[in-house]
């Protein structure tokens, strides 16, 4: 026998009586003083949808369409014209340079071989390459200064998308449908819209929910028709027998949900199903561009081989942030813009691409009266060095040339929803390596763009493990007022 099995001072008996004895009690006692000890509110179980939600004061913008050039588009090719780079042009670099690839560097500067102009009223200077973005200078704010300073596409990616250089957070997007909910409950209220040629570096984290509740995940429009799967029910279930079966389904579900409180995954998935039900008459109807007049097809490029695909989904944006969605990007393929080679004519076909279509969404979201309340953004993760990288050819060959990383100083613009028109913020120093004037890090755009939604950066959190979560984490960040109309 056993000798432990009558031993009152045995390891079972000391842990059985301790369980449920003195100790218990004093535990939770001490818990209960401490704060830390779950209470009846505590345990209340959350909720979460998509219902449109107040701002904490009066927004300016209600929605956001982002076109995101990934790879880095060459603002000194583009937007910041270096006279001081084309006169040395051909020399030695003398200052201190972050270079990302060690194998194409060179120190020999190249002035852009792209002539500037001056647009508009304001006499914003841009390059030949984008001429339709030219003609709306008048209405956009064109950032000089901006900076992440992390030199790699997914790091500066993530700065952009999620306020820090690593995954698994929150994007911008996922943010404003968290603290705005959305106008419209038959469409999402976050949309991708993704380039046919390929998704872009870190592909689903560019839309991400991030730790949020799934139903703030961006919900991806197929760059091709069917532009969205499966929308339309089998013959045999269409008009009252769908009904009944979907009110029947429902029921189901929320009893299914009533038993497992606190499942956000799956209250995400029950009201993704219910949205789907929903889109299947307003999706398509948004998606159906075939009723847009002629004049505002031609006006987006899509009577054009070169503007169709982009062009079309710019106008898809304009449609779906008419009736009621909060936010909507739009993508160009993997790399696009990267051109650590053959700069000479990957960038005249990369800005062929967007020009029209980028500066068409302007103008239409202007003519419908749209643009107050809606921003409109057009950049990348970065911008390109002022030196040559990878020559192929002799000193007198450019043919084949590119341009590093650069994320120390590149531009971007803005428009609408608060910003103002005509404007041009900040500077890179002579050369366009560094932003030396009114800096713009991310954070600072981060807290700029909530501004504008009404949302403060200090109230807009998740808990998440006991601590409150926000988009806009540095102290040093601030609203950039300069920009603002």
């Amino acid at each position: 026998m056993n000798s432990g099995a009558c031993n009152p001072f045995s390891r079972r008996h000391f842990l059985s009586s301790n369980a449920y004895g003195i100790g218990s009690v004093a535990l939770a006692w001490l818990l209960k003083q401490e704060g830390l000890l779950a209470s009846s509110e505590r345990l209340k179980t959350q909720h979460f949808d998509l219902l449109a939600k107040p701002a904490h004061k009066p927004p300016q913008a209600r929605a956001m369409i982002s076109m995101f050039m990934q790879g880095g588009p060459s603002h000194i090719d583009l937007f910041d014209p270096k006279p001081e780079l084309t006169k040395h042009d051909g020399k030695s670099y003398t200052g201190e340079i972050k270079q990302d690839d060690a194998a194409g560097a060179s120190l020999e500067m190249m002035g852009s071989p792209w002539k500037f102009k001056k647009h508009g009223q304001s006499g914003m200077e841009m390059s030949e390459l984008v001429p339709h973005m030219g003609s709306i200078a008048d209405d956009i704010t064109l950032i000089r200064s901006m900076h992440t300073g992390v030199n790699n596409h997914g790091q500066s990616i993530y700065a952009l998308m999620n306020g820090r250089i690593v995954g698994g957070r929150p994007t911008l997007g996922s943010w404003v449908t968290y603290g705005l909910g959305s106008e419209n409950q038959d469409l999402p209220a976050y949309v991708a819209l993704t380039d046919p040629r390929g998704v872009p570096v870190l592909g689903v984290d560019n839309w991400s929910n991030g730790w949020l509740p799934s139903l703030y995940q961006g919900t991806v429009i197929r760059p091709r028709e069917p532009r969205i799967l499966n929308l339309d029910a089998p013959m045999s279930l269409r008009g009252e027998a769908q009904d009944r079966y979907l009110g029947f389904l429902g029921q189901l579900n929320q009893e299914h949900l009533a038993r497992r409180p606190g499942e956000f995954d799956l209250e995400a998935r029950i009201q993704s199903f219910e949205l789907a039900a929903r889109m299947q008459t307003a999706a398509k109807e948004a998606l159906d561009i075939s009723k847009e007049s002629e004049g505002t097809r031609k006006l987006y490029g899509i009577d054009d081989p070169a503007t169709q695909e982009f062009g079309t989904r710019c106008l898809i944006a304009r449609r779906l942030v008419e009736r009621g969605v909060r936010f909507v990007s739009l993508f160009t393929g993997n790399q696009t813009w990267d051109h650590h080679a053959s700069i000479g004519t990957g960038l005249p076909a990369a800005c062929k691409y967007v020009d029209k279509p980028a500066a068409a969404l302007v103008i239409d979201l202007k003519d419908r009266g749209l643009l107050d309340s809606t921003v409109v953004h057009w950049g990348g993760e970065m911008g390109r060095l002022p030196v040559i990288q990878n020559r192929a050819g002799g000193k007198n060959d450019r043919s084949k040339v590119g341009r590093d990383h650069n994320t120390y100083g590149f531009s971007m613009w803005v428009a609408g929803g608060g910003f103002k028109g005509g404007y041009v913020h900040g500077a890179t120093d002579e050369f366009g390596h560094h932003a030396v004037e009114n800096v713009v890090n991310h954070y600072d755009y981060h807290a700029t763009l909530l501004h504008l939604f009404g949302l403060d950066p200090k109230k807009l959190s998740y808990k998440r493990n006991g601590t409150d979560q926000v988009l806009v984490e540095n102290a040093e960040a601030r609203v950039v007022t300069e920009l603002l109309a």
